[in-house]
């Protein structure tokens, strides 16, 4: 979930179909594309929102990469059912898909034609590199959708409203209220439901990105709410590099971000799985990974 933020900088679905043009966007929605470029401008300024995936300068160990999978993929960042009420941090177990990611995209009318070819462009290369790194079946689709990411605005309230009526009847209240009646300072989120409240396999998720987000910030939307739809679940403060950071010092997922991934989806970590049950094999995995890529 990516959140309006302060940083300083570091040392050195279905898918729908939009009218050819968008309408003229409302008042509000003209505030927020200036508010939402406004924040991009600064953070570009401050020498963050780097897309480079990290470099010499972002060295990581074995066991920094296992400790930052424990404080991203076994805690949550919310309370669950509690809306945006933060979570105790206290590590829970692990949460991943089991059966193959279809991800539908759906895109609100007041997104160009335009825009939204080019976004189902970004989508279509970030699921082929996520089913790379986590070798598991993740692909954009056209029909039937598990995991639906909703580009929509402002001026897109109503096919919003309609569009969780259909793709999702059973969310939880709370999670409707928020995604109807997102703050300015959330910039985009995700969630990701299973079977049951006893199962930790997930079924279905439901992203929301809004359209009045500049092009870099909403492919950082992509890239993070998907991959925390997969199961990093959390953000971390230590965590680096990495888009799982309110930071914001990186835009996109990073190298460091694709071990957590791998980590994730190695067949030896199964759903429900606990912190003492997964942390020898999270420790073991971070070992394998640092010796053969960055360190």
């Amino acid at each position: 979930m990516r959140t309006d933020t302060k940083p300083q900088a570091r040392p050195q679905t279905q898918v729908a179909v939009a009218p050819p043009e968008a309408k003229t966007p409302s008042p509000q929605a003209q505030e927020l594309r200036r508010y939402y470029a406004r924040v991009q401008e600064d953070l570009l300024a401050q020498g963050l929102l780097r897309v480079d995936g990290g470099g010499v300068d972002t060295p990581y160990t074995d066991q920094m990469l296992a400790r930052n999978f424990e404080r991203i993929a076994l805690a949550e960042e919310y309370t669950r059912g509690a809306g945006l009420q933060p979570s105790s941090g206290a590590l829970g177990e692990i949460k991943k898909w089991t059966v193959p990611v279809r991800v539908g995209v759906t895109f609100g009318n007041s997104l160009s034609a335009q825009d939204q070819v080019k976004d189902r462009e970004i989508l279509g290369s970030y699921t082929r590199r996520l089913a790379r790194v986590t070798d598991h079946p993740i692909s954009l689709v056209s029909s039937q959708p598990n995991f639906h990411v909703l580009v929509m605005g402002e001026d897109d309230k109503a096919q919003l409203r309609d569009t969780l009526d259909r793709i999702a009847p059973g969310m939880e209240a709370s999670s409707r209220a928020i995604f109807l009646n997102l703050p300015r300072s959330i910039h985009c989120l995700v969630v990701a439901f299973a079977d049951s409240n006893a199962s930790s396999a997930y079924r279905q998720a439901v992203a929301l990105v809004r359209t009045e987000h500049p092009d870099l910030t909403r492919r950082g939307c992509f890239h993070e709410e998907l991959a925390q739809g997969l199961g990093l679940a959390n953000d971390d403060q230590n965590a680096r590099p990495s888009i799982f950071n309110d930071d914001e010092e990186f835009a996109l997922l990073t190298s460091h971000d694709e071990l957590l991934l791998k980590i994730l989806y190695d067949p030896r970590l199964q759903p429900g799985m606990s912190a003492d049950e997964a942390r020898p094999i999270v420790w073991s995995l971070a070992q394998e990974l640092v010796e053969g890529g960055p360190s």
